[in-house]
């Protein structure tokens, strides 16, 4: 599915609270930064990354293409009922996607997907140049959405086995997070640019063409191929997670506001790609080039949102931000009625991208903290069946509601729909926030000294927060020993650690220190003893926690064995702050 600044009036009560949250964004800029160096370093990284880009952007600038050959044949009808028929059968599968890449080599599904989408976006190209009956192009079009649905989860489970490093790993998943945020607004930029200069024929043929891109970078990709066991998932178990997953939301009743909430502002943003494509043509009189600039804004707002959103991390109360986010993104919708101005609707689907990112780190984090880990990816896996669905209703009823209330009365009539029910429910979702613990800001901060964390967002950061285990130990005890199974992730904040291995002295731990990774990503023993030479406090953190938050994976247990089946290739480094493994 990522994360989407008016958040310091939320969260920071004087300007002395500012300082610290402008400092926390600059380190996790110059984290990301580093992570885009670390991957670079990395060919086999490097090009997968690269893949990832050119296949992302392709499908944003290829959405918006889409929208505008339905709207030149079909209106707005034809644009919403395209969003559903190709929406619908991808919710469908989305949480079943993932089984390909543990049954086959993730390479190959990549590279299948690629060229399946090489085919079917090809094909809808030809129809367009041969005005095929518009079916066809649709047909190819719901087909090739479809086809890209394996893509991200065989790309993120590949990933560990490229990388050499933990601290390689994270990195690359932080590039991953970055690249899909920068495509919300690059792939409908590149769009409006080419519709500018180009026939709807030419635009399907080079987003056909990034595609071709990303499977050549593909192909550069060199795996050594190993025998790794694949863990076979009944239908029965795979039926049964998705079932806990609705009695856990079901049962809950703030949560399941907050589900109507999360659900209604999709929904609502799913109408916004139809009435972008309306209000491009017919009240601001843009043409086929407007479509992707102003979809563009809403991804830049959605970015800018994205990196204020950060100051959120370890927020006593959510809600608030979650709250103010779903206002955010209906206002500006009722002023696009209201004021028919480029100006006016440029910076109000910025607001409402702004508005996006609040509700995807707030409303995500609040459900972090108030479902229990061991469902926690079952409940994922149905917010994002009925976020994929609602976008697709949203954008279906649409064309009814201009039809029945006129184009201008219609943007003012669903924006109003969530400011009305922030008002109805917001009380209640705020319980959320009496009842789930944040993690505490010196736990958080632990969490984000460690490199292989660094790179993480603000949620994630949270979730694991809330999993540490302090330890204190006394002088002589051993912490891990060589030869034994590892089972946990270790942080040094006070004492000093002695690392041997075989009976020598290999190297000291102190305070910043860390170990126990390699043993937990390669599935072998530990090859190292650690013993406290002082007096020491330790934070430990659990092998599925710690792996799943290190691939980038939802916290889950499928999670964290699929990447054990993987492994990590090649040596770990070594050094003072992870000699112990």
């Amino acid at each position: 599915m990522g994360e989407k600044s008016s958040l310091v009036l939320f969260h920071l009560a004087s300007a002395g609270e500012m300082l610290p949250a402008v400092s926390g964004i600059w380190t996790r800029l110059k984290g990301s930064l580093a992570a885009f160096a670390a991957v670079w370093k990395n060919p086999n990284l490097r090009w997968l990354e690269l893949a990832w880009t050119a296949s992302i952007v392709g499908q944003y600038a290829f959405l918006v293409a889409v929208s505008v050959y339905a709207y030149g044949v079909g209106g707005e009808e034809a644009v919403g009922l395209i969003f559903l028929a190709r929406l619908i059968p991808a919710a469908l599968l989305a949480p079943f996607a993932g089984l390909l890449g543990d049954r086959y080599p993730r390479e190959r599904v990549l590279l299948v997907t690629n060229l399946t989408r090489i085919v079917l976006v090809g094909a809808a190209a030809l129809a367009v140049f041969g005005d095929a009956d518009p079916w066809v192009v649709y047909g190819f079009s719901i087909a090739a959405t479809i086809a890209t649905t394996p893509f991200r989860s065989s790309q993120a489970a590949l990933t560990p086995n490229l990388a050499r490093t933990p601290d390689e790993l994270t990195a690359a998943n932080a590039v991953a997070a970055g690249v899909e945020s920068v495509a919300v607004f690059a792939g409908p930029a590149l769009a409006g640019v080419l519709f500018a200069v180009a026939s709807t024929g030419l635009v399907f043929t080079i987003t056909a063409l990034l595609v071709v891109a990303s499977a050549l970078f593909l192909l550069l990709i060199q795996l050594e191929q190993t025998d790794a066991p694949r863990r076979e998932l009944e239908a029965s178990t795979i039926m049964a997670e998705r079932l806990a997953g609705f009695t856990t939301l079901l049962r809950d009743r703030p949560l399941r506001l907050m589900m109507v909430l999360l659900t209604a502002q999709t929904a609502v943003f799913g109408a916004v790609q139809v009435f972008i494509v309306v209000a491009a043509f017919e009240l601001l009189d843009l043409g086929e080039g407007g479509v992707g600039y102003l979809s563009a804004a809403i991804g830049i707002g959605a970015f800018v949102g994205a990196v204020g959103a950060l100051s959120l991390t370890g927020a006593p109360r959510l809600s608030p931000a979650f709250l103010a986010g779903i206002v955010l993104i209906g206002v500006p919708l009722m002023a696009i009625g209201v004021w028919q101005e480029l100006a006016v609707a440029v910076v109000a689907l910025a607001l409402m991208g702004v508005g996006s990112s609040l509700v995807d780190v707030a409303g995500l984090t609040l459900v972090q903290r108030a479902v229990p880990d061991d469902v926690l990816a079952r409940v994922f896996g149905v917010i994002q069946m009925l976020w994929l669905a609602s976008i697709g209703i949203g954008a279906a009823i649409v064309p009814a509601l201009i039809s029945w209330l006129g184009i201008e009365a219609s943007f003012i009539a669903v924006g109003a729909l969530l400011p009305a029910l922030v008002v109805l429910l917001g009380a209640q979702v705020a319980r959320i926030d009496a009842e789930a613990a944040a993690p505490e800001a010196e736990e958080l901060r632990i969490l984000a000294s460690v490199p292989i964390f660094a790179p993480l967002p603000g949620g994630s950061l949270e979730h694991l927060a809330g999993r540490l285990v302090p330890l204190r130990v006394d002088p002589g005890t051993v912490i891990v020993r060589e030869g034994d199974a590892g089972d946990r992730f270790y942080i040094v904040t006070e004492g000093d650690l002695a690392v041997t291995q075989s009976g020598a002295p290999l190297t000291r731990l102190g305070p910043g220190g860390y170990f126990g990774e390699i043993a937990l990503l390669r599935d072998v023993s530990r090859t190292a003893t650690v013993t406290a030479e002082t007096d020491a406090v330790l934070y430990a953190l659990d092998r599925d926690d710690f792996l799943a938050a290190v691939t980038g994976h939802p916290q889950s247990a499928e999670a964290a064995e699929t990447v054990m089946a993987a492994r990590l290739a090649g040596p770990a480094s070594t050094g003072y702050r992870s000699a112990a493994t």
